[in-house]
């Protein structure tokens, strides 16, 4: 069974930085690309950032570039979304998901192609 469990979310001022991982099983890590999407309220569930572990193939948002890093720890399976320099903008939930070798670049823009989804973890940036 595919899991995909977020943590590491929480309150931050603008400005902080925050790292939520996502921490995986059920399925061979380096088959899959996994990503980062969120989700305001009354928005549109959009891409943030996504890696194909097994080349480290990025993709990012234009919103997301220069402030969020991707990275994955393959031997622990995880999934890791540095983020500095956040806005209250940034304020949402966001969700970890994994789709079997799909072209991060492709990932990030078609959220509703990826069959796999965690429950999310809360941000809220303060003014």
């Amino acid at each position: 069974e595919v899991q995909l469990v977020e943590s590491g979310g929480g309150l931050v001022q603008a400005g902080g930085s925050l790292r939520p991982s996502c921490a995986t099983s059920g399925f061979t890590f380096t088959d899959y690309t996994i990503g980062w999407f969120r989700q305001a309220p009354g928005k549109e569930r959009e891409g943030v950032s996504c890696i194909r572990s097994s080349d480290s193939t990025t993709y990012y948002a234009d919103s997301a570039k220069g402030r969020f890093t991707i990275s994955s720890d393959n031997a622990k399976n995880t999934v890791y979304l540095q983020m500095s320099s956040l806005k209250p903008e940034d304020t949402a939930r966001y969700y970890c998901a994994a789709s079997p070798l799909t072209n991060p670049d492709v990932m990030g823009v078609m959220p509703r192609i990826i069959p796999y989804w965690g429950q999310g973890t809360q941000i809220t940036v303060s003014p």
